[in-house]
C-alpha cells in the first residue's frame, strides 16, 4: 500500500504541471480549455520520439515537450483571439485534431521508452532508489521551480495585465491593454506546461500513448478545486499555485487509494467526474446552508 500511494505522489506531483497550466486559463481567465487533453499527450509524444528516434536528451526533450504544448496553445488562441471563435470551441477543434497529429508524429499508436535514459532513470541508476521516489525528488524540484518563475512572471507588468484580463476584461481594454494579445500568451504559456507535464509523464512511466491526455482538464479542474477546498481562500498568488499542485496530490491519492481497495480501472473516469462535482457542489451547498440560517427568524 504505501508504495503504491508513494507512486501517486509522484504522479500528483508529476501532473502537477498540467494542473497549473489549466489554472491559467480556468482561474486567471475563467476559460476551459479543452486544448490540455491534446497538448499532453502532444507533449508526451514529442518527448518520446525526440528520445527514442533522435536519441536527444532527456531533458532536451523536455524542452521540445514544452515548445510542443505552446505551439498547440498559439492554434487555440488564434482561433479564439483573431478568428473569434468561442474559447471552448477553440480548444475543441485544436484538441481533436491533435489527436491525429499525435499519431504522425509518433508513427503509431504508442512508443515504449523502456532500453532508453529518462531523467528519472538518471536519478535511480545512480543512487538506487525507485522510480517513485525519483519521481517525487524530481518532480518537487521541477514544480517549485515552475511555481517561482510563474509568481515571478504574474508579478510584472504584462503578467499583472494578463491576470487584470481575466478579472475585468472591459477595464483593463479601456487601460490601452490588448487582451487578445493577453488570452493568446496565457493560452501559450499554460499549454507549454500542460506539454512538459505530458512529457515528465512519458518519461516516469517510459511510454507514450496517443490516448495519454484523455480526461486531463477534467483532472486538473477537480485538482484545482480540491486545492481550494483543503486550503480554503487563500490570499496569496504563490499559495493559491502551491494549492493546485496539493490539490493534483490528493486527486492521485484519492485514485490510488481507491484502486487498491478493487475498484475497476475501467471506472475511473466516472470516479474523476464524482470527485469534481463532489468538491465543486459542497462549497455551493455549505454557502446556501449557511445563508439559510443566517436569515432564518429566531428560533427557528
Amino acid at each position: 500500500m504505501f508504495t503504491a500511494l508513494l507512486g501517486a505522489v509522484a504522479q500528483g506531483i508529476l501532473w502537477g504541471a498540467m494542473v497549473l497550466g489549466v489554472y491559467i486559463t480556468y482561474k486567471l481567465l475563467d476559460i476551459a480549455d479543452l486544448t490540455a487533453d491534446g497538448s499532453f499527450a502532444f507533449g508526451g509524444c514529442v518527448c518520446a520520439v525526440m528520445i527514442v528516434n533522435f536519441n536527444i536528451n532527456p531533458l532536451l526533450a523536455l524542452l521540445f515537450a514544452t515548445f510542443a504544448g505552446m505551439i498547440a496553445g498559439f492554434i487555440t488562441g488564434a482561433l479564439h483571439t483573431i478568428f473569434e471563435i468561442p474559447a471552448i470551441l477553440a480548444g475543441i477543434l485544436t484538441q481533436i485534431s491533435l489527436w491525429s497529429i499525435n499519431l504522425r508524429v509518433m508513427g503509431k499508436s504508442n512508443i515504449p521508452l523502456l532500453k532508453t535514459n529518462t531523467i528519472f532513470s538518471w536519478l535511480t541508476d545512480a543512487t538506487g532508489m525507485s522510480n517513485a521516489v525519483a519521481g517525487v525528488i524530481l518532480g518537487g524540484i521541477i514544480i517549485v521551480l515552475i511555481i517561482m518563475i510563474l509568481y515571478w512572471f504574474f508579478g510584472t507588468e504584462l503578467g499583472s495585465a494578463l491576470r487584470a484580463t481575466g478579472n475585468n476584461e472591459a477595464m483593463i481594454r479601456a487601460l490601452g491593454v490588448n487582451t487578445g494579445h493577453a488570452k493568446l500568451l496565457a493560452l501559450v504559456i499554460s499549454n507549454g506546461l500542460i506539454g512538459l507535464s505530458g512529457g515528465l509523464i512519458v518519461q516516469s512511466q517510459k511510454y507514450a500513448d496517443i490516448n495519454a491526455g484523455t480526461g486531463a482538464i477534467v483532472i486538473g479542474l477537480a485538482a484545482i478545486v480540491i486545492g481550494e477546498v483543503i486550503l480554503g481562500k487563500v490570499i496569496s498568488f504563490w499559495m493559491k499555485l502551491s494549492a493546485a499542485v496539493v490539490g493534483s496530490i490528493v486527486y492521485f491519492v484519492i485514485r490510488g487509494i481507491v484502486l487498491q481497495l478493487g475498484m475497476d480501472a475501467n471506472d475511473m473516469k466516472m470516479l474523476s467526474a464524482i470527485i469534481v462535482a463532489l468538491a465543486l457542489a459542497v462549497p455551493v451547498m455549505s454557502a446556501k446552508i449557511r445563508a439559510k440560517r443566517a436569515y432564518s427568524p429566531k428560533g427557528e
